[in-house]
């Protein structure tokens, strides 16, 4: 019997360790921008319902690239770059707040899409 998680599984598990990551980058981002403390203020809690509709539909599931390496962009223009910059601020803090998923987000960047 075949013990290892099936692609159905593993999808689920790499895109809610995805969805995690974004949302940790939000709230790190919201917090010093915004001045958040608990929580998100309503424009992060706008780009995190969309990124949440847009990452779930996502065609390459499990094989999922980092957005950065896609060849596919879900993502307006306009929300590329709302995105890009949450990145680009909490990038470099996640790993001393959220070192696994920083890690991890790390590796996925190296994964080439299919």
């Amino acid at each position: 019997m075949d013990t290892r998680p099936r692609d159905d599984e593993r999808s689920a598990r790499r895109l809610r360790r995805e969805l995690a990551t974004v949302r940790a980058m939000l709230a790190l981002h919201c917090r010093a921008a915004h001045g958040s403390r608990r929580g998100l203020c309503a424009e992060c809690e706008e780009l995190w319902g969309y990124v949440q509709a847009r990452v779930g539909r996502c065609p390459f599931r499990a094989d999922k690239p980092t957005c950065q390496r896609c060849t596919v962009h879900c993502f307006k223009p306009e929300r590329r770059e709302q995105i890009r910059r949450v990145m680009r601020f909490a990038g470099p803090r996640m790993l001393w707040r959220h070192p696994l998923l920083a890690i991890l987000h790390l590796l996925d960047g190296r994964r080439r899409p299919r």
